[in-house]
């Protein structure tokens, strides 16, 4: 195969695949950008906010995570893990004294007349539920961040690929027409006839 013809139509793949890699990054920004707004709205409305950092409330050892984000409103999904898991989480075990809900609730319907139980049932159920749905907002927020940097990751390869196809080009254009891809390989030659 000629060494130009090579080229080009090498350079012009390149090229169909900058394309793709810019449509790509895109639609990844564009992903970015809708998750993290909606993470942050979501949030936001809720109104939770962290408590002090030097708050009795997150003194003890196990709410060491707690601290970094004292005082704030609660709006990302790393803040929703971290509320999650070292406050409510640890609450929840107070509440339920180590217990499950699933535990909870399983000793509830044998003891149907105990209010006392069903009043930590009900407790832990609302914690459960509010602790799942803020690591949800975690768990999409963290998928916005990597639809960030797949997103950064496709501009960049799209840029090396457009330099590369420009290259591929540039060299396409000064090849002289005789030159093969591979030396020596012309089929239109003959054979050497071995002796």
């Amino acid at each position: 195969m000629p060494r130009k013809t090579f080229d080009s139509l090498v350079s012009a793949g390149g090229l169909l695949l900058v394309a793709v890699l810019l449509v790509a990054g895109g639609l990844l920004t564009w992903g970015h950008d809708y998750i993290h707004h909606e993470v942050y709205t979501q949030l936001a409305a809720q109104k939770i906010v962290f408590p002090a950092a030097n708050s009795p409330a997150v003194a003890a050892p196990e709410f060491a995570a707690m601290r970094q984000y004292g005082g704030q409103l609660l709006t990302t999904g790393a803040q929703a893990e971290v509320y999650a898991d070292h406050f409510i989480a640890n609450h929840l075990k107070v509440i339920g004294g180590g217990k499950t809900y699933a535990q909870l609730s399983t000793e509830s319907l044998a003891q149907p007349n105990n209010a006392k139980l069903t009043a930590q049932v009900n407790e832990v159920f609302k914690g459960e539920t509010l602790r799942g749905l803020l690591l949800n907002a975690y768990a999409f927020g963290t998928i916005g961040v990597i639809a960030g940097i797949a997103a950064l990751a496709a501009f960049v390869a799209a840029g090396l690929l457009l330099v590369l196809s420009a290259l591929g080009l540039y060299h396409a254009r000064r090849v002289s027409p005789g030159d093969q891809i591979l030396a020596g390989s012309d089929p239109h030659q003959p054979v050497a006839a071995a002796d």
